[in-house]
């Protein structure tokens, strides 16, 4: 249980005890700064303290804000901070400089006005401070102050207040005007009902679910309660994160889940369509996959330039930005053709009760092919006037690229490859497929592939443009398999491809969370022992190559299974083991794409 140290004496009237334990601290009075410091080292180092004013006035949730978000290794508001296991040092060397400062030690009982806020501001790392809006968190120094206090609590309606701040600062248009108004209500009824933030999220997922098996019956009917159920799992969705923020109950699994559910939903429902198509008789099977494969790309272009920080601030591409931005209704016009997730579900969930599956698919396809050409140049023209990248930065864009045993087998290359050797192999591996099909001339294009995949990681990738070569890497990849399966011709080989390009967007996915989460990487025998993108490039083609199209069926589902199975047994225990071992919650905003 958290604990509170209350410094002062008690303030007649004071709801500060009742509203700290209703928060769920232990509540320790302290008389002055030397029994307070002791009740400080009293406390177990795992569990989180804070240390308050007794003449604190101020709303319910400005002390939640502060107290007990658990993002920060510690946190401040007038007259209270807290500290987490991580922050507890930092708390109690500032505790200790300030008694010693003060003149009182372990052995004087001196009262002490004001201790908190002193105790912060001789803290030696960084502090959090919420925003606290038209919330009150305030010491008044006398009667009076304290009444005005008191009165401006009152005056603020708490409750809105929490309701507003559940919502994104910034989402997209569907979201804001259609899901947000209704949804954050959906959020407070689950929070005062004790439902957790996973447990929602893990109900988004199965609605999503049973929309894909609505899908999956080819029905006119299922169509409909597919495109229904389908918005009923973004609601849900919306309303997961918006639970997290009105509650303040963040965890490093929940994001981790959060993230992996929303691919998991939309990978689920793509497989539903196709499947409902085929019951029509009608193949979507290679829609359905260059769908992922499109959007997994431009996830990855925006993951990639976010890591690369090498874009400019100025120049004609920003000016034009910030112009449109100034403009009201431009603001919303460019969050909706960007097709961020809010969008893009309801358009998918309309043609799907309205159309069939082909129709939704290739509407899908156009819009995300205008939105990943339109924020893919934004950010080329950013970086044609921005300077290198730094060294964090591109240790980053390592990882990205997902290089196996081959390119570190390979000799390293002294020039320069970067974005440029990237794009040629992609070009060859992937025309040569579209060429050739599945022969040895498009093997022989593997084996150069890997060659230049090699070259383009072989030195730091530094370079303004360096941030395109994992979205290189990945359309390569992800496009040869799209390529050999339906050339292939025969049934069940672009669902096997679909399985194993899922797979490996999943393992490309946990990749961007542990990076944007500050949780690492996947370790490198996990990237040797599934080959990394070249080696499974090339398995790829030479199993294409060698094998009759039934037999390259079967391959490719062994090796669907095989990854998947791979990567996630090794995600799921790296969550769970840094969820138990008290990894720092996180709360990512996320991309609205």
């Amino acid at each position: 249980m958290p604990t509170a140290i209350v410094t002062g004496p008690p303030v007649p009237g004071s709801s500060l005890e009742g509203d700290l334990r209703s928060l769920g601290f232990d509540v320790r009075p302290a008389a002055g700064a030397a029994e307070a410091e002791t009740l400080l080292a009293g406390v177990p180092g795992e569990e989180r303290v804070a240390l308050v004013d007794t003449r604190f006035v101020g709303h319910l949730h400005a002390l939640r804000l502060g107290l007990t978000d658990p993002r920060f290794p510690l946190s401040a508001i007038p007259g209270a901070v807290t500290a987490q296991r991580s922050g507890r040092q930092a708390l109690t060397r500032a505790m200790a400089r300030e008694n010693s400062a003060s003149g009182q030690g372990a052995g004087n009982g001196t009262l002490v006005a004001g201790l908190p806020d002193r105790v912060t501001a001789a803290l030696d790392t960084e502090v959090h401070r919420p925003e606290l809006g038209s919330l009150v968190a305030a010491v008044p120094a006398d009667p009076q102050a304290r009444n005005e206090a008191r009165q401006a609590v009152a005056a603020v309606d708490e409750e809105a207040v929490r309701l507003r701040s559940a919502v994104k600062a910034r989402d997209g248009f569907f979201t804001t005007f259609c899901v947000s108004p209704y949804s954050r209500y959906l959020a407070r009824w689950c929070a005062r009902r004790g439902l957790t933030p996973n447990q929602v999220t893990t109900a988004s997922l199965l609605t999503a679910l049973i929309a894909a098996g609505c899908a999956a019956t080819g029905t006119r009917a299922g169509f409909v309660a597919a495109g229904v159920l389908l918005l009923g799992s973004f609601v849900l969705d919306c309303a997961d994160g918006q639970l997290a923020r009105y509650s303040l109950r963040y965890s490093t699994l929940g994001a981790w889940l959060d993230a992996t559910f929303d691919r998991a939903k939309e990978y689920a429902f793509y497989a539903g369509l196709a499947l409902g198509a085929a019951r029509t008789g009608d193949d979507v099977w290679a829609l359905a996959l260059g769908a992922i494969i499109l959007q997994s790309c431009r996830h990855v272009v925006d993951f990639s330039f976010a890591e690369a920080r090498t874009g400019a601030a100025d120049g004609p591409a920003a000016a034009l930005s910030g112009r449109l931005d100034r403009v009201g209704w431009t603001v919303w016009v460019r969050r909706m053709i960007v097709l961020p997730i809010g969008e893009r579900w309801a358009l998918i969930a309309v043609l799907t009760a309205a159309t069939t599956p082909r129709v939704t698919f290739w509407v899908l396809l156009a819009g995300c092919a205008f939105a990943a050409a339109y924020t893919t140049a934004g950010r080329v023209l950013r970086s044609l006037r921005g300077g290198r990248g730094e060294d964090e930065a591109a240790r980053a864009l390592a990882d990205l690229a997902d290089s196996g045993p081959l390119c570190e087998l390979l000799p390293r290359s002294r020039a320069r490859g970067g974005v440029a050797a990237a794009a040629l192999g992609a070009v060859l591996v992937t025309g040569s497929a579209l060429v050739w099909g599945a022969g040895w001339q498009t093997v022989l294009a593997a084996v150069a592939y890997v060659i230049c995949s090699a070259a383009a990681v072989g030195r730091p990738l530094t370079g303004r443009l360096d941030w395109l070569v994992p979205p290189l890497f990945r359309a390569a990849e992800y496009g040869t398999v799209l390529v050999l399966a339906a050339d292939a011709e025969v049934n069940g080989a672009l669902p096997a491809a679909y399985g194993l390009v899922s797979a490996v967007a999943y393992h490309h996915y946990d990749t961007v969370y542990r990076i944007r989460g500050d949780a690492g990487v996947p370790p490198r025998l996990l990237v040797r022992a599934i080959g990394g993108h070249e080696g499974r490039t090339l398995a790829v083609a030479v199993l294409a190559a060698v094998l009759t199209a039934s037999g390259f069926t079967v391959a490719l589902t062994v090796l669907a299974v095989a990854v998947a199975l791979v990567v996630l047994v090794e995600s799921i225990r790296f969550w769970v083991a840094a969820h138990q071992g008290g990894a720092p919650a996180v709360h990512d905003e996320g991309e609205p794409a």
